[in-house]
């Protein structure tokens, strides 16, 4: 298992599983925001395409890195592994 830098504002994980057609990437970004606050950007979709995309606000950048960290858990679980 790849460990994350302490404070990552960009993680990008996929899923591969050539047996099962599974080609799939997940995405979250966290970017400032026009009013101070910071926006989670998650993308995701199968790898190669555009995908889809949420974007989550938060009042700041702990409250948004917390997000990130716990659906970055939650998608590992799931067999999402560090991109390259």
């Amino acid at each position: 298992m790849q460990q994350l830098e302490l404070f990552p504002e960009d993680i990008r994980i996929e899923r591969v599983d050539p047996e099962a057609n599974m080609y799939r990437f997940y995405r979250l970004r966290l970017m400032p925001d026009l009013f101070g606050g910071v926006s989670l950007l998650r993308e995701w979709g199968r790898i190669g395409t555009q995908g889809r995309h949420r974007i989550e606000l938060f009042e700041d950048a702990g409250r948004a890195a917390d997000a990130m960290a716990a659906l970055y858990r939650a998608k590992q679980k799931r067999g999402y592994r560090l991109a390259g």
